[in-house]
């Protein structure tokens, strides 16, 4: 396929990190300055364009999507043809300097809009695997690899490894992960996230009020907004509520729109509050195809009712899929498309 536009699709990164220390107090990975966290996304190819952060965690909006730093967790997520896999190393070996032991490792990414554009190691999922098992530690050695197959949508690739002996208690066991991926953008929905020439505003006060225009503030009023449009085009936004967070990205031009939302919350919460959350995101886009990948812990149902809550917007689900991963989570895959198709 010819390359003619921007790669919308995410790679996402989840490292979990092992501390001696009681991580409601250390500061652990928070520790690191702003100098070897630029290093780490140089090597991706993206930097900062705008941040924020609270007691819990530090989140940045990236030139290329996002990343979140807990004490003793980063997820980082890129598009475009950055080379995320290339943090793995450094973030290893910053974590040893703090103290910290690599203990788990999630690689998620959906099938790319122009697979031929990708330099190495993204050039296939078989060399990212390869890529990583040749740069986690030894102690990671509960690995397992699976692409999620879709027949009317994109596939959803998915690599974890632990160290079975330390994931034990941490708090990812609580905790669960919505990514949704969009494609075929409402176009004049899509023509929100453009801004007009010479408008005379910063990166910062345009995402601000393309926040507000598109109705993206209202997902969750409770959370405290970090957003930025691009120009000509383009937006982002992390969300940070509590010790939770939440992302938007949207690359709106016709023939390659595509936009994500992500957030994580506790199992324990009321299961038709993502549900509201996730027909908001829906209606804000109104895309002619959706995928929804859930992470929990094995034997919590989350998933059950998306369906419901996405199919009286003009959606069908058209495909389920689910496997387990070490340390027992599960991942179920569903994919929707319009009625029409």
């Amino acid at each position: 396929m010819a390359v003619s536009g921007f790669e919308g699709f995410e790679k996402r990164l989840e490292l979990h990190y092992f501390s001696g220390d009681d991580p409601a107090t250390g500061k652990g990975l928070r520790r690191l300055d702003f100098f070897s966290l630029e290093k780490v996304l140089h090597a991706v190819q993206c930097t900062v364009v705008s941040a924020v952060g609270n007691k819990y965690f530090d989140s940045y909006v990236l030139s290329e999507s996002s990343l979140f730093v807990y004490p003793t967790k980063v997820i980082i997520k890129t598009c475009g043809t950055t080379q995320l896999l290339k943090s793995v190393r450094p973030l290893v070996d910053y974590g040893l300097t703090l103290g910290l032991t690599l203990c788990g490792c999630r690689y998620t990414r959906g099938s790319f809009i122009f697979p031929s554009a990708q330099p190495y190691p993204h050039t296939s999922f078989k060399e990212e695997v390869v890529y990583l098992e040749e740069n986690l530690p030894n102690n990671l050695s509960c690995k397992k690899a699976s692409i999620m197959n879709s027949k009317f949508c994109y596939k959803w690739h998915v690599f974890t490894a632990c160290d079975e002996g330390r994931m034990v208690g941490m708090d990812a066991g609580d905790l669960y992960t919505v990514e949704i991926c969009m494609t075929e953008l409402d176009r004049v929905l899509a023509k929100k996230f453009f801004r007009r020439f010479n408008d005379g505003k910063t990166g910062d006060s345009a995402g601000r009020e393309m926040t507000e225009v598109t109705g993206i503030r209202g997902v969750n009023k409770n959370a405290l907004i970090c957003d930025y449009a691009f120009d000509p085009c383009g937006y982002s936004m992390n969300g940070i509520d509590g010790n939770r967070y939440s992302t938007v990205h949207v690359t709106p031009e016709d023939g390659f729109s595509y936009a994500s939302f992500e957030c994580v919350g506790s199992i324990y919460d009321d299961k038709e509050e993502i549900l509201e959350v996730l027909k908001k995101v829906v209606k804000i886009f109104r895309p002619g195809a959706l995928s929804v990948s859930t992470t929990c812990p094995a034997g919590h149902q989350l998933w059950r009712g998306m369906s419901k809550a996405i199919e009286p917007l003009g959606l069908r689900l058209r495909s389920f899929a689910a496997d387990e991963f070490p340390n027992a989570e599960n991942v179920i895959f569903q994919s929707f498309t319009t009625r029409r198709k």
